[in-house]
């Protein structure tokens, strides 16, 4: 598929990874997810990003669960791959894989748990870019990564053709400003923090990468295109309705809080791979309360 002309714009939810009741991976449920996602009007699907649980995969795993993808909804809407690796070498693999199985794009992210310099991030995103020609988007996420893409990062990248996008996580919605001010459409900038998503798609943002959307699919479709629509009362309206649940995307336990929230709205489950666990106790209760009430105040469904 030739996605390039509506890659990047829009809803891509993060699409989780379903596993068995043995923790191995459930294709066919993992494709049932990703089928409604697409069914209920999302605009792409990032695969094997922090909700898909890329690094608790094995890499067979991985290209597995992308060959899924394309066999259940290629074709259909862009389909967008982490790379999360620990070496440059395996990120290079990956991507070429990636390309190879069908991919339309990819999601790249610093290698995982060194935190480079400034000229170590840029030779790996660079190196990464020249083993592929799908388009590239960088994930800039400083509290979860520890390094933040700077300026003088993207400087140095911007001669690189296929590298075409950031998606920001940052925390702080100045940096929409900042970027789209420096670079103008060098770099297709997408909000990539659920709770600063409204504010990003106001300053200038093509699109929302979500994790919230995997529960809650309609109304995230929904949002997005009120603000496209200048019906900025509505997106208010469904952002101060979803914020409750778009705060639990900040935190580390957020897999399986969204995992939770797509169990308990028949989306799929909650089930994890160790080192995480789902979650117990007063954030349990805490997160199905939340759910819960969105669920039975959705906009989607109080219009109907």
């Amino acid at each position: 598929m030739n996605a390039s002309n509506v890659l990047w714009q829009g809803v891509y939810p993060a699409a989780t990874t379903q596993f068995a009741e043995d923790l191995s991976i459930d294709l066919d449920e993992t494709q049932k997810v990703q089928t409604a996602l697409v069914d209920d009007g999302v605009d792409g699907l990032i695969l094997l990003g922090t909700c898909g649980e890329n690094n608790s995969l094995e890499p067979d795993e991985k290209r597995t669960v992308l060959a899924g993808a394309v066999e259940a909804v290629g074709g259909r809407v862009p389909l967008v791959a982490g790379v999360s690796e620990f070496t440059t070498a395996r990120a290079v693999q990956y991507a070429k894989d990636a390309e190879a199985i069908g991919l339309d794009g990819l999601m790249l992210l610093p290698a995982m748990v060194y935190v480079p310099r400034a000229e170590e991030l840029v030779a790996h995103f660079a190196a990464v870019a020249a083993a592929t020609s799908l388009p590239i988007m960088l994930y800039n996420n400083p509290p979860a990564y520890r390094v933040q893409i700077g300026f003088d990062v993207l400087d140095e990248l911007a001669a690189i053709p296929n590298i075409v996008a950031v998606k920001e996580s940052a925390p702080d919605p100045r940096r929409f400003t900042d970027v789209i001010n420096r670079y103008g459409d060098r770099y297709t900038v997408m909000a990539g923090l659920d709770d600063i998503a409204l504010e990003g798609l106001m300053l200038g943002a093509s699109g929302w990468v979500s994790g919230l959307t995997s529960a809650f699919p309609t109304e995230s479709v929904r949002l997005v295109a009120a603000v496209r629509e200048g019906k900025f009362d509505e997106a208010l309206a469904i952002y101060r309705w979803f914020m409750p649940l778009l705060h639990l995307d900040a935190e580390h336990d957020l897999v399986q809080s969204i995992k939770l929230a797509e169990q308990i709205m028949g989306r799929g489950s909650e089930r994890v791979r160790m080192p995480r666990l789902p979650l117990t106790g007063q954030r349990r209760a805490d997160v199905i309360a939340w759910v819960e009430a969105c669920a039975a105040t959705q906009p989607s469904k109080m219009a109907a």
